[in-house]
């Protein structure tokens, strides 16, 4: 750029002078050192003069090219540490659970209390900390003044700012920051018993997803029309065609199987053994299904998380039914004041019409009013998870409005912040961060009221129906075998035993008269 420039023709006109007067001074230097060595003529004053030329020669150029004598980044790390070791850096913090809290003794803990004892002991320096004063983080007033930790260090009274700070454009524009060293996102805490609805008229069908309820139907078809085949086919189930009826009928198979899915025995009851192993394939596939949806059906009732009444920010924006607030003054707040989004606008209007009674000083202050009330909390994702691992009744709303991150806030300009972010890189890669998060977010919540209930599937099920149709396969294929017995018994000399087993067929399922006119024809 025009900027970029200019100071690059500023610092070659600058090595140009330079230039001009080292070949100068080296001129003299040398019309000194003739002078000598005429005088004396000594071979070591040669060589002196030699070296001495050279040097000037070299650092001429380099400062020509440069502008100005680059110092080792060595030598200014080393001179940096040796500052920072002799010196306690001011820290300014502000109580926000699990990142910065009070023990009994006074002391202070916490997931940001760890962070900065590990970066004092890379970068090797003390440290002093304080809690702010006005309790707040940092927010810029209409004056150009800023308030909170961020004020402390506008005003010097503190050389960092280690908490759960932010980072926002507002703000870098007036501190350093250095990299995010947890990356968050706005989202909603809520009651669980608050957010759920009411059941509805068919909850009765929720235990299983329609593609397991339209199999249990074809498979109640397909049971009840095999039953009605085996019972025709079987010589001990129908044994004289001729001058009887069926004792199954189509209707009869239909009603049978209704019966077992009462667990009611229903007349007629099979004889047979190919209509027994029908009947007892029906039965224990009726009773899977039953078992399961008994266990489905109360783990549905019990359910909270079940159809959600507010399951993302378009959801809060369109209800009337629960009230929602943020942190006065915090960098949520500001960014749906700042924002452009229509919803995100929409509840920045609802929220900033009802100050005086949505918005909180304190994320603990707002955790313990969605406790006691119909309310919901917008905040950031970090303190909203401990929340929730600490309270087993709360929930957090799936879905972010915005990702930022946490960062650790500096003065602007302050060559302290690179050390800093150069530090958090380090402790990131080495997996540091993350085992910080595993001790400060513990849940005491068991892993039983974490799991999400679903309606059952039929792959969850998939081998009860391969059972069954494996056992509707062997009852028509016994009942085939046993009419074949059959005809081989009457089967004789004039008629063979293929004749007779299509004649009984006939019988079977064409009837009598139709059976005796073929006979007769």
């Amino acid at each position: 750029t025009d900027s970029t420039g200019t100071e690059r023709e500023r610092k070659v006109t600058l090595g140009a002078d330079a230039s001009v007067k080292c070949a100068a001074w080296s001129e003299e230097v040398y019309s000194f050192l003739c002078g000598i060595t005429s005088i004396s003529e000594s071979i070591i004053m040669r060589n002196v003069m030699k070296l001495l030329l050279s040097v000037t020669v070299l650092l001429a150029l380099t400062i020509a090219r440069t502008g100005t004598v680059e110092v080792p980044r060595e030598l200014v790390q080393d001179r940096e540490k040796r500052q920072l070791s002799e010196q306690t850096v001011m820290v300014t913090t502000i109580l926000q659970s699990p990142f910065i809290m009070a023990k009994p003794t006074g002391d202070l803990e916490g997931f940001c209390i760890d962070l900065l004892q590990l970066l004092a002991k890379r970068l090797k320096f003390r440290y002093e900390i304080k809690l702010v004063k006005d309790g707040f983080y940092g927010s810029r007033l209409e004056n150009g003044s800023w308030t909170g930790m961020l004020g402390e260090l506008m005003s010097e009274e503190a050389d960092i700012a280690v908490a759960p700070l932010t980072i926002t454009r507002v703000r870098e524009v007036a501190f350093g920051f250095t990299r995010p060293f947890m990356s968050v996102g706005i989202s909603i805490l809520v009651r669980k018993d608050s957010n759920s609805q009411g059941a509805s008229l068919f909850q009765f069908l929720s235990p299983f997803s329609a593609e397991t309820w339209l199999g249990l139907l074809i498979a109640y078809v397909l049971t009840c029309f095999c039953l009605f085949l085996a019972a025709r086919l079987s010589p001990n189930e129908w044994s004289e065609p001729e001058v009887e009826n069926s004792r199954f009928s189509l209707l009869d198979s239909f009603w049978f199987g209704v019966g077992a899915l009462t667990l009611q025995g229903v007349g007629p009851h099979p004889r047979a053994l190919s209509t027994r192993i029908i009947g007892t394939i029906w039965w224990l596939f009726i009773i899977v299904f039953l078992v399961a949806y008994i266990t489905y059906f109360a783990a549905s009732l019990s359910s909270e998380t079940q159809r959600p009444l507010i399951g993302s920010f378009e959801d809060l924006a369109k209800q009337n039914e629960m009230e929602y607030g943020t942190v006065y003054g915090g960098s949520t707040f500001a960014f749906f004041k700042n924002s452009k989004i229509p919803i995100y606008d929409k509840i920045y209007e609802t929220m900033n019409s009802k100050s005086d009674s949505v918005l909180v000083q304190t994320m603990a202050e707002g955790v313990q009013r969605v406790l006691d009330s119909n309310y919901a909390l917008i905040g950031e994702s970090s303190t909203i998870d401990l929340a929730v691992a600490e309270h087993c009744n709360l929930m957090r709303v799936s879905g972010f409005a915005a990702v930022r991150g946490y960062g650790i806030a500096t003065r602007l300009g302050d060559p302290f912040r690179e050390d800093l972010t150069l530090a958090v890189m380090e402790l990131e890669e080495s997996g540091s961060l993350q085992q910080l998060k595993a001790k400060w977010w513990k849940s005491s919540c068991s892993s039983e009221n974490s799991g999400e209930w679903s309606p059952l599937k039929p792959n969850q099920i998939g081998g009860i129906f391969l059972l069954l149709a494996i056992g509707l396969s062997l009852g028509l294929l016994i009942a085939c075998i046993e009419l074949a017995v059959k005809s081989r018994k009457k089967a004789d000399q004039d008629k063979p035993c293929c004749n007779v087993f299509t004649e009984e067929l006939n019988l079977r399922f064409k009837g009598r008269s139709e059976a005796n006119e073929k006979n007769k024809a």
